[in-house]
């Protein structure tokens, strides 16, 4: 449930002499690829040449970059490395105008020890290994009526001469995580698409400050009203949003850091099975061999979801960090001050650390990816977004084991953010 809202999107590099020249191509292409559509060309190259580099922000803001997977881990866990939102905007306002960090959202991720402390300890219990595990039943129960939905529209729409297609990201990947953070929020899930626009609006700036603003506006009044509404009514369902209004009444949040959490448990808890769905699917449309592997026995997808995470991280660079001290990282001294991203897609597919990183391998023997973070900031829902992903996918694959893709892969459509990695739709041909 890793949410990537406090970072300038750096799309246009300024040319720095730490920064390694783009990657070669060795042959023209119709479309060549883009960094949002295969980053791990020039991930590679920069982990190689320059694993300790800096860039430039659009807006100016001088950014370092770390991506080995040894650096990477060691500094997930580096107190040094603080992620408090105002003081990195101040930091930042000193340096630059102009640059967002999400100062108007106040939760975990933008928090450093004590209020990190604080927060987080209000909301663990519920995602524990036995209250996640609770979960199953309502996680297949949501991941079968979707299917059910999928094959009403395929019937529909298929002819004798025309074969259906659906978006799995629209009509699938999306809905699925979002309906269960529903149910555990008490939210209305009739308003996925107003979360949905949200989401996009923060985690996908592109430089649009005002619509940015405006959605954790909408958000933070959407969840007052709810708020408000419940204790008008003395209505106390037994879920999340109840526990975190009684933590209000025992002086343990505030207004703001109750909107901050149900934001980040929106966003984060969508954003990260979104992107892991679409990636996990075109890769096994990519890899038949592998998908008739996990067909073969449905009990080796846990470990085969490590795979997939590893292979293509959700979550491609970790929120951003700034350093409290001159810090060595790799024989590089990244002086005070300076704003740092770990590129949690470069370490995972370091070859110091995994054999034949580029390949999918669903048996690989040991994971010890960090596609979750690390340290007292990894992923709060890690294991609900596990366990939502081996649902999904089991039940997909057996489902429409047939499954092509719709449409020429160099015409997939990313997300347009350097933060997280994942599709804006994939369109499959379902086949059983």
């Amino acid at each position: 449930m890793t949410t990537a809202t406090a970072a300038p999107r750096p799309d246009s590099p300024r040319p720095d002499k730490h920064r390694p020249d783009k990657p070669e191509t060795t042959e023209p292409r119709q479309n060549p690829p883009t960094f949002l559509s295969d980053p791990y060309p020039t991930l590679a190259r920069l982990r190689q040449s320059a694993p300790v580099s800096v860039l430039h922000s659009d807006g100016g803001l001088r950014l370092w970059i770390i991506s080995r997977y040894a650096d990477v881990r060691a500094a997930l866990v580096d107190r040094r490395f603080a992620q408090d939102v105002r003081r990195a905007q101040a930091l930042a306002d000193s340096r630059v105008e102009g640059v967002n960090l999400g100062t108007e959202i106040t939760h975990m991720l933008s928090s450093d020890p004590p209020d990190h402390t604080r927060l987080r300890r209000v909301v663990q219990a519920a995602f524990s290994r036995k209250r996640v595990e609770a979960m199953r039943p309502m996680v297949e129960r949501i991941t079968l009526e979707l299917l059910d939905g999928l094959d009403a529209t395929a019937a529909r729409h298929t002819t004798r001469t025309t074969t259906a297609t659906v978006d799995l990201v629209r009509d699938f990947a999306f809905p699925l995580p979002i309906l269960v953070v529903c149910e555990l929020l008490g939210f209305p899930p009739e308003d996925r698409d107003l979360y949905r626009k949200w989401s996009t609006a923060i985690v996908t700036q592109e430089g649009d400050h005002a619509a940015f603003r405006r959605a954790v506006q909408e958000m933070g009044s959407y969840v007052l009203a709810i708020a408000d509404r419940r204790i008008r009514r003395n209505d106390r369902p037994a879920d999340l949003l109840t526990e975190l209004l009684v933590a209000r009444e025992r002086g343990e949040l505030t207004d703001d850091e109750i909107v901050g959490m149900v934001a980040l448990l929106l966003i984060g808890g969508h954003e990260t099975t979104v992107n892991l769905l679409g990636t996990s699917c075109l890769a096994l449309l990519r890899e038949p061999g592998q998908a008739a592997w996990l067909r073969a026995d449905p009990t080796r997808m846990p470990r085969a979801v490590e795979e997939f995470l590893r292979y293509d991280s959700p979550i491609c660079m970790a929120t951003t960090r700034f350093t409290t001290e001159p810090v060595d990282v790799g024989g590089v001294e990244i002086p005070q001050d300076e704003f740092v991203l770990l590129s949690l897609g470069a370490a995972n597919r370091d070859p110091a650390r995994f054999q034949d990183p580029d390949r999918l391998i669903l048996d690989r023997p040991d994971a010890g990816h960090l596609a979750f973070g690390g340290g007292i900031h990894r992923c709060l829902g890690a294991l609900l977004g596990k366990l939502e992903t081996e649902i999904a996918l089991t039940a997909l694959l057996a489902r429409f084991p047939g499954t092509t893709l719709a449409c020429q892969e160099r015409d997939l459509r990313w997300r347009n953010t350097m933060m997280l990695r994942g599709l804006e739709a994939l369109p499959l041909t379902l086949r059983r």
